[in-house]
């Protein structure tokens, strides 16, 4: 099997043409030629597929190991996937600690729509106990922001006993990290403005799956709901992959060691990065994972701190968000949706040089001490 960097950059390419380039250009068009039959070309119109999204989302199932559908954002990949899939008066089990935008969704067009909903926390036995009777699982691990870590195979055996479909959330990890179709899942959902693409100035959205089915009903979904990626944008994606394997290496040491200095310090309250062998789910991470993700949690005294900290940093930008080149930091108790401690910061790390992190992260305490 190739390594990681070649499948990266070779995915989704084309066949090898004289005189074209090796990553065609984006198709910037609201329709197409279509002569006779609608169903004699996969163009006819902007809403329904694109040459540009279609050779993306080759590259992103190639990754995933599976088939491979992209939406206008992380957002509107998960909307499809809640609403688009699941009935009135089923169950939906739902991991409280990740994305608070599922909760959002599941809270506020779930449960209007006659939908049980299961609020549990990112833990193996927890999930694995909630999945009778349900008929979607929704899992991210590792979590955002508090990085838990659940079982992906055994959730996926509980899940699919119950008769349940089971959706993990893979935006930190990316397909480089973790492949949870491998490991039993039926869809996967994934961020593309975080990691995937990684240079912070654009929204995408990916799900995968190996049931054509499933996808069949999302693309429904897609055309009708018009939650579509722009060519331009589903090409900047494209192009940000061949990096994608050399930006994860980077940014996942760089996390380690800001995890293990930060660690290392009184001042610091709690650090957590599943990279970290005290972590609570260092063992089941370390099994099912090749890397372990950029972010890095850790808490400070209280919240005047922790944004003190924040204005203190030279390198880190404060801004929310993930997985893009620069680092970047946030305190995500200003939120309110995360169930935090006020002193909680969220660190993406990225790829600077390591040295001049750690020196970063060490003047800014040492200044708010």
């Amino acid at each position: 099997m190739l390594g990681p960097s070649t499948r990266a950059v070779h995915a989704g390419l084309p066949e090898r043409e004289q005189g074209e380039p090796l990553l065609a250009g984006p198709v910037l068009a609201a329709n197409f030629h279509l002569r006779g039959p609608v169903d004699s070309t996969p163009y006819g119109y902007g809403r329904d597929a694109n040459p540009t999204w279609s050779a993306l989302e080759q590259a992103l199932g190639s990754l995933d190991g599976g088939s491979s559908l992209t939406f206008a954002s992380g957002m509107a990949a998960v909307t499809a996937t809640l609403v688009g899939l699941v009935a009135p008066g089923e169950t939906v089990v739902v991991t409280q600690d990740g994305y608070s935008g599922v909760r959002l969704v599941a809270s506020e067009r779930l449960a209007p729509a006659r939908v049980k909903l299961r609020f549990v926390d990112t833990d193996s036995e927890e999930i694995v106990d909630a999945c009778a009777g349900a008929s979607l699982v929704w899992v991210e691990t590792p979590s955002n922001p508090r990085l838990d870590v659940a079982d992906i195979r055994a959730v996926a055996d509980a899940a699919h006993a119950a008769g349940a479909l089971l959706v993990v959330d893979n935006t930190l990890a990316t397909p480089l990290g973790q492949t949870p179709l491998e490991l039993g899942a039926d869809l996967v959902v994934t961020s593309g403005t975080k990691s995937l693409c990684g240079h912070s100035d654009l929204l995408l959205g990916v799900v995968s799956t190996r049931d054509e089915r499933l996808l069949e009903r999302l693309r429904a979904w897609r055309s009708q709901a018009g939650s579509v990626a722009g060519a331009f944008e589903a090409w900047l994606a494209h192009r940000s992959l061949a990096t994608l394997a050399l930006r994860i290496e980077r940014s996942n040491a760089n996390a380690l060691a800001l995890a293990q200095a930060l660690s290392e310090r009184g001042d610091v309250l709690d650090v957590r990065y599943p990279g970290l062998p005290s972590h609570r789910g260092h063992a089941v991470a370390a099994a099912q994972m090749r890397h372990y993700g950029c972010l890095v949690g850790f808490t400070l005294a209280d919240a005047a701190r922790a944004q003190a900290f924040l204005g203190a940093c030279r390198l880190i930008a404060e801004a929310t968000s993930f997985g893009g080149v620069h680092t970047t930091a946030e305190r995500r108790g200003r939120w309110g949706t995360d169930g935090v401690h006020e002193g909680f910061i969220r660190l993406s790390a990225g790829c600077e040089d390591v040295a001049d992190l750690l020196a970063d992260v060490d003047q800014a305490l040492a200044r708010t001490v």
